[in-house]
């Protein structure tokens, strides 16, 4: 562990440690990210208080990424700072990296109901000197009530559907991982890219069992469809990975899976639900959008920043 005091900035610290020593809402900061031998959190601190953290990626070839091989990484706020001290804390962070001799940052913070200064961190980002690389947008349900009483809603307006086709349900925690392969060949038979890397997900699953959960539409004792679920933080539920067999011939079927995610969710108690992003290479992918908007009531996008040093 490593300390760096910034007279400026008294009566903070700037403190340095392996990211793998810390525990985090936010639990992926402390996984390891292969082609980078360094994972480190900076956390600003007071009296011993952590009061911001960020969690740094360093490679050998002098870039620092928060997070590579993650929905996200960026500042996370564990309490209330002044903006001039959230500056000093990103200014510090940044003379610490180039003492180590990096040379280049990239920095993707997550959308705003992951935490309420998010907008405040975004225009302290551009003012420090960092770049808009990459804009995307997320969905979100949000708040407890809204989204048991949706789930409820969702159940009630399926619940026929469910009985006429002779479909079942399995929502719970995974149990084997036979379903990737079907994910990844039925996104395939559609032309979708298949962008999750298996080994790495079977090991954080592994790892994190209580923070993994799978939605399964089952017809005829056969799986047609299953969505990922993650507990990125204790209050909001990611939908990670999903796939609908394209053989299928049951409509709807990408409702009635979101209907089961949601209720999940509700059994959660969760306070948002996370529909992940909607982009295409070429642009807005208007369609997942509109989709999307049907089990939504917000939408926030998420920035990759980067900044030369």
């Amino acid at each position: 562990m490593e300390a760096y005091k910034n007279e400026v900035s008294n009566p903070y610290l700037l403190r340095v440690a392996s990211a793998a020593e810390g525990t985090f809402s936010y639990f992926l900061r402390k996984f390891p990210m292969p082609g980078y031998p360094e994972l480190l959190d900076f956390q600003w601190v007071k009296k011993e208080r952590i009061k911001a953290g960020v969690t740094f990626a360093l490679s050998q070839d002098g870039r620092a990424v928060s997070l590579p091989h993650a929905p996200f990484g960026g500042i996370w706020m564990e309490e209330k700072l002044s903006s001039a001290s959230l500056e000093a804390f990103l200014n510090a962070v940044v003379e610490n990296l180039r003492l180590r001799k990096v040379r280049k940052i990239l920095l993707v913070q997550p959308p705003k109901p992951y935490g309420e200064e998010i907008d405040l961190i975004q225009y302290l980002l551009f003012k420090t000197g960092f770049s808009v690389e990459k804009v995307v947008s997320h969905h979100f349900l949000c708040g407890k009530k809204k989204i048991k009483k949706f789930a409820q809603d969702q159940q009630m307006k399926w619940s026929s559907k469910f009985k006429e086709s002779g479909l079942k349900a399995m929502i719970g925690p995974i149990q084997n991982f036979g379903f990737l392969e079907e994910i990844r060949n039925w996104n395939a038979q559609k032309g979708y890219s298949v962008t999750f890397e298996e080994g790495r997900l079977i090991q954080q699953v592994s790892e994190f069992p209580e923070r993994y959960f799978l939605v399964s539409i089952l017809k005829n004792k056969q799986s047609i469809a299953h969505a990922l679920g993650v507990l990125l933080t204790e209050d909001c539920l990611y939908y990670f990975l999903s796939a609908i067999n394209p053989k299928s011939e049951v409509k709807n079927l990408g409702d009635l899976l979101l209907a089961k995610f949601f209720f999940l969710a509700s059994e959660l108690k969760v306070n948002e639900v996370d529909l992940g992003s909607s982009d295409l290479n070429e642009g807005p992918n208007h369609n997942l959008i509109h989709f999307k908007s049907r089990f939504s009531n917000d939408i926030s996008i998420k920035i990759t920043w980067s900044r030369t040093i």
